[in-house]
């Protein structure tokens, strides 16, 4: 059996503009959840998005883990992330409280100050200064967590927390795990620097480039004092696993690609060129430059998405372990496949791949 922790991660994508097909998907991934609650899968992890139709319609990621946590036993339930930003940390905190209590404390608490300027554009944030607004929104969120329920106070340009205490006080004490989101080397050293957990993803970089990121972020973890070996690191990749690859690609290179071209024109839009955001568009001119089977042979190489059959799961598996990763994070429902095949490609996995 892998070593790797095995969890489920959800843009919640809707193919389709029609309201059943939205109201569908989100009732497919509830499904898919408490079938993964069954199988043995760590995490069920939801993204944060905002105005990104078929993209992502994971907009309020708690709401979903909360009716998750209802039909659910042991899985936990991963924020993966709240846009710390866009709301006062009196908020962030009562509501990641509120569902770490209704769930028994099965919480993982994921942050990060987002990637789409259309998103601060709309929350009325300077997106220049993302960063500063991000990094005192967690330090105010662990404040209030860590005061236990006595008043705190912060004040700045951005929030106001008025010598107030805020309840409820989340179930695991002092508070949940904290994990940070990037996909920058810069990210992943800040996260370091504070001993936070990491969450990242092969897409943009490939998983040499993200392997040598790993190694930097491990030993950045013990110059600031922190045992590398607490931490723990996950990458989020596109995986579906059939009894052949030939199966795999008829059934998902489809929606895999779908999926890519979605995420570099919605989250960045075409007409955006600031260089901090260059990354994202990596993907997109490899899906929309090259036919689809060179595009899938590209992807395949750097472990970007992972459509195989079950010894070449394993293999990518093998090669996920050994860059240094502890939690593998698959997105078995992307780009509108089909309900009864992402089942069926989690049941694979967990029986052949994971065993």
């Amino acid at each position: 059996m892998t070593s790797l922790r095995i969890s489920l991660g959800y843009e919640l994508e809707v193919r389709g503009r029609s309201r059943e097909v939205e109201q569908q998907a989100f009732q497919n991934v509830l499904d898919q959840v408490v079938l993964g609650d069954r199988l043995g899968f760590d995490t069920a992890w939801f993204v944060e998005h905002h105005f990104t139709r078929g993209f992502s319609h994971s907009s309020a990621p708690d709401l979903v883990l909360a009716a998750a946590s209802q039909r659910t036993e042991r899985i936990h339930l991963g924020l993966g992330v709240v846009l710390l930003p866009f709301q006062s940390p009196i908020r962030t905190a009562e509501r990641v409280a509120t569902l770490d209590v209704i769930s028994g404390g099965r919480v993982e608490f994921g942050t990060g100050r987002g990637a789409s300027p259309l998103e601060y554009q709309a929350f009325q944030r300077p997106f220049e200064k993302s960063r500063q607004i991000w990094e005192d929104s967690l330090e105010a969120t662990l404040a209030i967590w860590r005061a236990d329920g006595e008043p705190v106070s912060r004040s700045n340009e951005f929030f106001e927390i008025p010598d107030v205490a805020v309840y409820p006080r989340p179930a695991q004490r002092p508070h949940p795990p904290v994990w940070v989101a990037s996909t920058s080397l810069e990210g992943y050293l800040a996260a370091a620097a504070h001993g936070y957990n990491l969450l990242g993803m092969t897409m943009l970089k490939g998983i040499d480039d993200v392997a040598a990121d790993i190694a930097r972020y491990r030993e950045a973890l013990a110059e600031a004092g922190f045992d590398p070996a607490s931490r723990r690191v996950a990458l989020m990749i596109p995986w579906f696993v059939a009894p052949t690859r030939e199966a795999a690609t008829e059934t998902a290179a489809d929606a895999v690609l779908w999926y890519i071209r979605r995420q570099v024109n919605l989250v960045t839009p075409p007409d955006y060129y600031d260089a901090r955001h260059a990354t994202h568009r990596v993907l997109g001119q490899l899906a929309a430059g090259m036919p689809p089977e060179e595009a899938m042979a590209t992807l395949r190489e750097h472990l970007m998405v992972v459509v195989d059959d079950v010894a070449g799961s394993r293999k990518a598996l093998a090669r996920i372990a050994d860059a240094g990763v502890t939690d593998l994070i698959l997105q078995c429902q992307v780009g509108g496949l089909a309900h009864g095949r992402v089942c069926a490609s989690m049941e694979l996995f967990m029986a052949e791949v994971a065993a």
